[in-house]
């Protein structure tokens, strides 16, 4: 590894406790499989750094993707009461994600 990148996950409930450390040249980190986590680069330059899998295609979920992009739809008053918001600030966040959607289409009707 080469630079320095910040890491980091939460554990799961009920404590969701956020686990952060600052890695350097040698040091080694492990995320357990199924939580959420992160890596930040902390320099100025590139950070080079070596990531192994436990499967061949362990697959990606972006949670914000899954939550407010989903097909159908999640119920915009489940997801307000599960993040204590407004349904109208749902609304406003699934809507980011319908242009998005609707931006891919195009791109990709567009190479037809």
């Amino acid at each position: 590894m080469e630079g320095r990148i910040l890491v980091g996950f939460v554990t799961s409930n009920p404590q969701n406790r956020l686990i952060t450390k600052e890695l350097q040249k040698g040091d080694v980190f492990v995320f357990s499989k199924g939580l959420i986590h992160f890596q930040k680069n902390m320099g100025n330059g590139y950070v080079v750094a070596i990531a192994a899998l436990s499967s061949q295609n362990p697959g990606v979920i972006t949670i914000a993707n899954a939550v407010f992009g989903s097909n159908p739809d999640i119920a915009g008053d489940i997801l307000a009461k599960a993040f204590q918001v407004g349904i109208n600030i749902v609304y406003q966040v699934q809507s980011k994600f319908y242009l998005l959607h609707a931006f891919k289409i195009l791109i990709f009707l567009s190479m037809l």
